[in-house]
């Protein structure tokens, strides 16, 4: 997936659009998220953004950690991992 974008555009505009094309059964880490938008140390504010996002035109639940763990949702954690198995991003236990 390309996902490199314009850096004249905010920071949180790049993010947004990149978790936008991230495709249902896919997921991407905030690193790779933070990395995409040009600023790859900055994977705490993409979790920031992550968290503050209430549109549901957003996956931010297909962002999660760098090890492999879902890490938070602004919905419930549950909710995330929900969404997850039932997109096919993660196993069904």
């Amino acid at each position: 997936m390309d996902t490199k974008i314009n850096s004249k555009i905010p920071f949180k505009i790049r993010v947004l659009t990149i978790v936008s094309k991230i495709p249902k059964g896919k997921t991407m880490s905030y690193m790779e998220v933070a990395e995409a938008a040009g600023s790859p140390g900055a994977f705490r504010a993409v979790g920031t953004i992550m968290k503050n996002n209430h549109d549901s035109k957003i996956p931010c639940h297909r962002v999660i950690r760098s090890d492999g763990n879902v890490g938070q949702y602004n919905r419930g954690s549950e909710k995330k991992i929900q969404l997850l198995k039932r997109e096919g991003a993660l196993k069904k236990t």
